[in-house]
């Protein structure tokens, strides 16, 4: 995934140009890679951290687990590659693996996962000072293939695992952790059912 086609799906503000424009990149993304489809999540949290902190405990994939609800573990292996797997609806697992396409100390990760893997995909997290004192922005961006299409994306609704809801709730509980040392068990708004 280009720097280009992230900062086109990035560009606006305004929702509905911003949804348009995640639209088209995912579209093009899904062709880039010859993907069926494509859906794109773009979420922002700033930490009161310092960057580095944040790049290196992100950058130990193993930690990656601790804060997203769904990861059940991520293992480094050899040349950038690691193995994913990650809990899915009906108390499956589905697993992957993925290669680093671009590591630059402190500022940004990026990543795709390989030829076979159970949910194509691949994403960007970005690191940047925020206005001093505030700490870090970071900037996770995510392209995936939904699993079985339109069906994958409703069965993952219905099983709250819904990609945006889910990109919003960890980066929280990233941003919890970073600066309590903690991950509140509150339930959030959106973790309740929807009618």
């Amino acid at each position: 995934m280009s720097d280009e086609t992230i900062a086109r799906a990035l560009e606006s503000d305004a929702p509905l140009t911003a949804a348009v424009h995640q639209r088209d990149v995912a579209h093009a993304v899904a062709e880039e890679h010859d993907w069926h489809a494509a859906a794109l999540v773009g979420r922002t949290v700033t930490i009161n951290r310092p960057r580095n902190e944040l790049y290196a405990f992100w950058r130990d994939f193993r930690n990656l687990a601790l804060f997203m609800e769904n990861v059940e573990s991520v293992t480094p292996g050899e040349g950038g590659r690691s193995h994913w797997v990650v809990m899915a609806p009906a108390g499956k697992t589905v697993e992957w693996d993925s290669r680093l396409t671009e590591d630059v100390e402190n500022e940004v990760l990026a990543w795709e996962s390989v030829e076979g893997a159970d949910i194509k995909n691949a994403g960007r997290i970005e690191f940047k000072d925020a206005p001093p004192g505030r700490g870090t922005e970071v900037t996770a961006t995510i392209v995936y293939e939904p699993p079985g299409g339109d069906l994958g994306k409703l069965i993952a609704k219905l099983f709250q695992k819904e990609p945006k809801i889910q990109a919003r709730r960890e980066l929280r509980r990233f941003k919890q952790l970073m600066e309590t040392g903690e991950i509140s068990t509150t339930k959030s708004p959106e973790a309740a059912p929807q009618g």
